[in-house]
């Protein structure tokens, strides 16, 4: 894949700016970086954090076959992993499905969206927030102590630039994985970096209510597999909203 670089001082949230671009034809690996998003989201319709110069903000443009899109985030999220890792030698947790987690604290989270025509995928648009350099005093007061980044996991000043070319490298293995392979590596890879050992009683909140069980591993489609009294049930990111360590 050919990367092209736009490079931001400030936006709304790169994933606006890309949406803009992938709806005039941006190719895919177009990849928008801003300094700050001034309306940065999560996922479910949260906040992200985004304050200028600390942290890394991007989307990535992605032009995948619509068959495989229950996985992109968890391919993202191997991606930013593995980007971490390999820049400043932190390995931490997946959080299913679009969080990074080290030692029990959001580090970075993903946000994939998706435009359709019909039931033609038009494209899709990875965006990742990583925390590199804030300070725990830096953080609002209330996500700080739920909140950490690459300088205060690592006691050190982070580069922003390394993460970011080393991001470009592991999208591109991880991205030919999920077009090449489907969940035959993407699954398997995400449940060994997940945050919930099998057997692990967690809590999963839904429209309808809240479900608790045991974790499961995922299936094929990168669905939670939740070990409930009545059964294993299968939960989809979309259904949701939020799980808790029980």
């Amino acid at each position: 894949m050919t990367y092209r670089l736009i490079r931001l001082e400030s936006c709304t949230s790169t994933n606006d700016v890309a949406r803009v671009l992938a709806r005039d034809g941006a190719p895919e690996g177009t990849i928008i970086v801003s300094a700050e998003q001034t309306a940065g989201r999560g996922t479910k319709g949260r906040s992200w954090f985004s304050v200028g110069g600390k942290g890394l903000y991007l989307t990535v443009i992605l032009r995948p076959p619509a068959a495989n899109l229950t996985r992109l985030p968890l391919m993202a999220g191997l991606a930013a992993r593995d980007a971490v890792e390999r820049s400043h030698g932190l390995s931490p947790k997946l959080f299913w499905p679009n969080d990074l987690v080290w030692n029990g604290k959001k580090l970075a989270g993903v946000l994939c969206e998706n435009a359709f025509t019909g039931e033609a995928l038009d494209y899709a648009l990875v965006g990742v927030g990583i925390n590199v350099n804030h300070e725990e005093s830096g953080f609002p007061d209330e996500i700080r102590g739920l909140a950490i980044s690459l300088r205060m996991a690592t006691g050190k000043a982070a580069d922003p630039e390394s993460l970011l070319r080393s991001f470009r490298w592991t999208l591109e293995e991880w991205y030919g994985a999920f077009i090449d392979e489907g969940s035959a590596r993407i699954v398997p890879a995400f449940e060994r970096q997940s945050a919930f050992s099998r057997g692990e009683w967690i809590t999963a909140e839904t429209g309808k209510g809240l479900l608790r069980g045991t974790y499961h591993g995922l299936g094929p489609g990168g669905e939670l597999l939740l070990a409930c009294p009545d059964g294993i049930r299968r939960l989809t990111s979309a259904e949701v909203l939020r799980v808790l360590n029980s």
